[in-house]
């Protein structure tokens, strides 16, 4: 940027934005039948992009226990449940199970139409086995060798010795494989791992197919998925490749089929259907507008007050929404509404990285240097805060892919591209259109702003006020879950995802869609069950409406059947109003992922400001008052009786990475006045001073932050306020924590809880 002329600046920034508007009509239109990172089809294009149930809707799939089955209980139900859902979620990362009635299992896959097509690829749920031939003449009559290994007869006669069945693999992944170094370029291969318990069956498998130059066999319900040769050898170490003549698709079929193992119970197929967004088209519309609306003035919101450098952060925020639709179409990732929120929170940090770059510069042009070197120096000193800021939400990110499932990984998936997209966006984009801009004629300090001296407000002064404010708040939210549950409230309201209920398919003699149902008849359920707790979808061959409600006395459910024929024209037969009890989508493993993840995810981000910041304290400290901010939002969500659900893990989640965000910002400030402290007595002072010089950031972030989330309130439907309304709330807690309570712990540990200062 040193040789850039006014020409060059001009070209330079017409090149980009033509980029720009390229990209934006890529996401708007797509390239057909261009082939963009892997994807063939309108790839790019946005309306592409695979939605989740609530805000598309899918193919659902009912199985029932098989008749053939000996002795079972719920426990072999609940754990059937649970591998067939690590199937489908080979389909997406959303895709759910639960159990409906007393023995059956309904899985649900998002953004998938082809009802047939899903059910052939997931396939009939039975037994895994991985064989090698028998010729051996031994005819056990309880089917077990007198090697330990069991027999096994297809129903074509041909008899197979079992070394290993599906309760041994650990894990197993289709994908292609670089395997130039062997001279045979790009292959799909699956890759196997087995368990512990696995590794020396296989070594045995293998030793003996490959000292009788016999294949192996995988079989699936009596169907050979794949009869492997063993080419190089026994394998041990407990992994192995499959490699054949199949596409991608087939190896990552194959992954699949190998990675449910063995079910406990045998399942047949009972219904399947297609269903609408739980959510309505009209959800969805309304929450594209009102995020266009936020961005639109988020960005004049920036010129208004950075000026020339405002204008560059806007060309980035543009930038960063079209490379993250781009990136989330190109890899497949279902969006669901936690996953809006975590492109949310991704657009939250990059307008962070602006703020605080930008302020820094006019820090540096009110202390006297040239705009030149302000921006120079400015880019230069905020790179650290935020670099550390995003690594510690993206460990968190990446703990949430590894550890959660369901919606929860959606949700990490979200927020680790959208981390990785805000920090490109605001040090390479943002950076590149700043230069541009001021070799352009914008290299006057009038077009940049200074940043006005501020005499330090005392927060450290007044710590212990919002200590007992924090401990107030706490205590409310302790004493309202006590009172609801010695009420038979339930210290929370549990959504049917948490608690689950009672699924209801409704013939009405009319076809509704999803949003006039919303509209039209919504509200009369709600009044006549006594609960907001909804939620419906449409079959879209029969065009029923699947209504799901909490569990329903008999009682209610007829005043509930009678006021839907006589005031919506429901059909009064008896094959009408078919009900079954149904098990939360919130299985107790996702539940206990979701804790663990966020448990691991905060220890990590402990480890890593330890290590940045070289002393615990400060990571004590953050640590602390990140469970001050959850534990905040929950006790709103008891107090307000919002709906706990799905969105209830994400908007904790999204909570953690915003909070955490925040905090670094300002120690990363105090850590800097400290290393020019000159007498330890001043640590009061720099504390006060670093805050009230990180105060215009704090503010600016949570504003626009907010601003995005309340766009999403006011302009959204019903479930949709249920999900932003406490992030909203948050969010004020998350900017609070970090101004107010953070540093002043932080401060308190390193001189002690006494009210004098005693500094060492």
């Amino acid at each position: 940027m040193k040789k850039m002329t006014k020409t060059k600046g001009i070209a330079y920034l017409l090149l980009s934005i033509i980029a720009m508007v390229l990209l934006g009509l890529l996401v708007g239109f797509g390239f057909p039948n261009y082939k963009f990172l892997g994807k063939w089809q309108d790839s790019g294009k946005a309306s592409n992009i695979k939605l989740g149930l609530d805000l598309k809707g899918g193919v659902s799939v009912t199985y029932q226990v098989s008749d053939d089955n000996p002795d079972w209980n719920a426990e072999d139900l609940e754990a059937t449940r649970g591998k067939l859902e690590k199937r489908v979620q080979a389909f997406s990362t959303e895709a759910t199970a639960y159990i409906e009635g007393e023995k059956r299992i309904t899985v649900e896959i998002p953004g998938e139409t082809n009802a047939q097509e899903v059910i052939n690829r997931i396939g009939k749920p039975g037994t895994l086995r991985f064989c090698a031939l028998y010729n051996g003449t031994e005819e056990p009559e309880d089917g077990v060798l007198s090697n330990g290994h069991s027999l096994y007869v297809s129903k074509d006669g041909t008899k197979y010795e079992v070394f290993l069945t599906g309760e041994d693999v650990d894990n197993a992944v289709g994908m292609a494989d670089n395997q130039s170094d062997k001279g045979s370029g790009v292959k799909n291969v699956v890759a196997i791992d087995f368990k512990s318990s696995g590794r020396q069956k296989f070594y045995e498998l293998t030793s003996q197919c490959y000292n009788n130059k016999e294949n192996t066999y995988i079989i699936y319900d009596d169907e050979i998925l794949s009869n492997p040769s063993v080419n190089n050898g026994p394998i041990d170490g407990g992994s192995c490749e499959i490699e054949g003549n199949f596409t991608l698709d087939e190896a990552k079929q194959l992954a699949s089929n190998i990675k449910i193992g063995t079910l406990n119970l045998k399942l047949d197929k009972l219904s399947h259907k297609v269903v609408g967004a739980s959510l309505g088209k009209d959800a969805l519309s309304k929450s594209l507008k009102a995020g266009a609306i936020g961005i639109a003035l988020i960005i004049i919101f920036l010129l208004f007050v950075y000026r020339a450098p405002g204008a560059a952060a806007g060309l980035a925020l543009v930038a960063y929404t079209e490379l993250m639709l781009l990136i989330i179409n190109a890899y497949d990732i279902t969006l669901t509404l936690p996953g809006i929120a975590g492109i949310v929170l991704g657009i939250g940090m990059a307008v962070d990285a602006n703020v605080i770059i930008y302020a820094r510069i006019r820090e540096e042009i009110a202390a006297g240097k040239t705009v030149k070197s302000a921006i120079k120096i400015g880019f230069q000193k905020a790179t650290s805060a935020i670099v550390d800021g995003n690594i510690t939400t993206f460990i968190a990110a990446v703990i949430l892919i590894l550890r959660g499932s369901g919606t929860v990984r959606g949700f990490g998936q979200t927020l680790a591209i959208g981390i990785a997209v805000s920090m490109f966006t605001a040090l390479v984009i943002s950076r590149g259109f700043v230069w541009m801009l001021y070799y352009m004629g914008f290299d006057k300090p009038v077009f940049y702003g200074k940043e006005k001296p501020k005499k330090a407000f005392d927060f450290i002064g007044k710590k212990y006020y919002c200590f007992a404010l924090s401990i107030i708040l706490a205590v409310a939210g302790i004493v309202a879950m006590a009172v609801n549950g010695a009420a038979g409230k339930g210290a929370f309201y549990y959504s049917i995802e948490f608690a689950g209920g009672t699924s209801t398919e409704i013939k009405f003699d009319k076809e509704y869609t999803i949003d006039q149902f919303n509209d039209e008849i919504k509200d009369d359920v709600a009044k006549t069950i006594g609960s907001e707790n909804i939620q419906a979808q449409v079959d879209t061959e029969t065009r029923n409406i699947i209504l799901k409600t909490p569990e329903l006395s008999a009682e209610k459910f007829a005043e509930l059947k009678k006021m839907l024929v006589e005031k919506h024209g429901a059909v009064d037969s008896e094959d009408n109003f078919n009900d079954e009890s149904i098990s939360g989508t919130i299985s107790k493993e996702m539940r206990t992922n979701a804790i663990w993840a966020t448990v691991i995810a905060t220890i990590c981000m402990l480890i890593y400001i330890w290590f940045r910041f070289k002393n615990i304290k400060f990571a004590g400290s953050a640590v602390i008052a990140l469970v001050h901010d959850v534990f905040l939002v929950v006790a709103f969500y008891a107090v307000s009786r919002t709906l706990v659900g799905t969105n209830f893990i994400a908007c904790l989640l999204t909570l953690v990475g915003y909070s955490i965000n925040a905090t670094i910002v300002i120690f990363d400030r105090i850590r800097e006045n400290k290393a020019n402290m000159k007498r330890t007595d001043d640590l009061k002072d720099v504390v006060n001073m670093s805050i009230t010089q990180t105060l215009t950031r704090s503010i600016y972030t949570s504003l626009t932050t907010f601003v995005m989330v309340f766009m999403i309130y006011i302009m959204g439907v019903s479930s949709i306020k249920d999900f932003t309304l406490p992030l909203m709330v948050g969010i004020i807690v998350g900017g609070y924590s970090s101004v107010f309570l953070t540093s002043a712990i932080w401060y308190s540990f390193t001189t002690g809880f006494s009210k004098k200062s005693n500094n060492k």
